[in-house]
């Protein structure tokens, strides 16, 4: 096989440019073609940046009573409505996971929404996190925890996250239980196994994927504990996982052999320290987590490749105001929507 395109790849704080002002909460990004983002905002909806950089916020037509506008950091976190993870339904609709109303929803690009679920089985969903959709229009839904204040979960012992499918005419089932704190989720190309971040496992574990949906032989991919809490994940034409380490921020690979390289590290040891100390003891909380996180997208969460070439590379976050992006030497595998 060729040389592996990201060897010897690395960033600085110079590599990287900036779109979007005043985005609260973009966690994730949607690219399309022609250049245009799509941004979750903690406002209740997403925020669509045209190529020029003009903006537009579009929020969803929930009630009011779901909207949090409390001014205590912490509290942002957990309460009110908060668009997490992102996808396109195949007629251009959004897909958003609700990390805050705990429910999985369904937007038209001019705000109408939908609840699509949010209980299973009669029992609340849980805490909803990412979304993606499939070749075949199925649509695969990570739930981090059971437990609605969130930061309690942060917890080395603790593993209630769910994966969750979607077939239209069939329903919600679980397909995987006993995940790590479950964040992003992405397809390898051929969609062969479904590959789910383990955020308190700090590592990424991957699932066979049957026929019919059903998910089987759990294992790792690359390392069993990273030391770093994991959140959004994104695969490259190559076959390399792109994923981001939040809290302790930075950018790293895993290359099709299992081998990490660190791309991009924003943090310091004395917060990876400090983090690493509280979560082995059991004492980590939202102050605690509110005291870490670099400078370039403070809470690194997702990556997004874009650009008309796949190798504009989107980072987004939890506590910034816009979106950092630079320049890949690969380009990113399209996801389902791109030539849709």
């Amino acid at each position: 096989m060729a040389n592996n395109p990201i060897d010897g790849f690395t960033l600085t704080k110079g590599d990287f440019e900036f779109i979007g002002n005043g985005l609260q909460r973009p966690e994730c990004i949607l690219a399309e073609k022609d250049g245009t983002l799509w941004s979750a905002d903690a406002r209740g909806g997403v925020v669509k940046i045209k190529p020029d950089g003009s903006q537009q916020i579009i929020t969803q037509s929930h009630d009011a009573d779901t909207f949090s506008d409390t001014e205590d950091d912490a509290k942002k976190f957990v309460e009110g409505t908060l668009p997490n993870g992102l996808a396109f339904a195949s007629n251009g609709d959004i897909l958003i996971s609700n990390f805050g109303t705990d429910c999985l929803e369904r937007m038209t690009r001019s705000g109408e929404t939908e609840v699509m679920f949010n209980t299973i089985d009669g029992e609340p969903i849980g805490k909803v996190n990412f979304v993606c959709r499939d070749s075949k229009d199925r649509i695969w839904i990570t739930v981090s925890t059971m437990l609605h204040d969130w930061p309690k979960a942060i917890d080395k012992d603790l593993a209630d996250g769910r994966v969750l499918l979607f077939e239209e005419g069939k329903g919600v089932r679980i397909v995987a239980e006993d995940v790590h704190f479950s964040n992003e989720c992405k397809l390898d190309e051929k969609e062969e196994y479904l590959y789910v971040v383990q955020t308190c496992g700090r590592n990424v574990a991957r699932y066979k994927v049957a026929d019919n949906g059903n998910l089987s032989n759990k294992e790792i991919f690359g390392p069993n504990d990273h030391g770093r809490f994991i959140d959004g994940i994104a695969f490259d034409s190559y076959g390399n996982l792109w994923g981001t380490h939040v809290m302790n921020d930075g950018i790293f690979a895993i290359k099709p052999n299992g081998d990490l390289q660190i791309i991009f590290d924003d943090s310091n040891p004395d917060e990876v320290k400090m983090l690493d100390d509280a979560f082995q003891a059991g004492t980590v909380d939202a102050d605690l987590l509110l005291k870490c996180g670099g400078d370039i997208a403070t809470w690194c969460a997702s990556i997004t490749f874009g650009g008309a070439d796949l190798k504009t590379v989107y980072v987004g976050s939890l506590r910034a105001t816009n979106i950092p992006y630079f320049q890949s030497p690969v380009a990113g595998l399209p996801m389902v929507h791109w030539n849709e």
